[in-house]
């Protein structure tokens, strides 16, 4: 059997620390990490340190994340980036992370 795929879900929320709001979810064919993440700029950081220091090959966001905040992660990474959407999130007050993070 091939290696598992190795991926992160990074979140927005009010508050989120990535260095404490994080948790494995380890199966058979894929190790996900979840993170929290609190503002854009903070999200781009991890993403390239997950890449580089955890080996992580596939980044989805959570659809808190505008298209602006999906396109600056894209930027910041070699790996394929994905995203949830919607166009108003509930948990950040019925508006895109666009435009309380750009």
């Amino acid at each position: 059997m091939s290696n598992p795929l190795k991926a992160a879900f990074i979140f927005v929320a009010p508050g989120g620390d990535p260095k404490q709001h994080r948790n494995w979810v380890i199966t058979e064919g894929v190790e996900l990490l979840a993170i929290a993440v609190s503002n854009y700029d903070q999200a781009e950081d991890l993403a390239r340190e997950l890449v580089e220091k955890e080996g992580i090959a596939a980044i989805e966001l959570c659809g808190g994340f505008g298209s602006v905040g999906t396109a600056r992660v894209a930027a910041a990474v070699d790996v394929p980036v994905g995203v949830v959407r919607f166009d108003i999130h509930p948990g950040l007050n019925n508006v895109s992370g666009d435009k309380l993070f750009s």
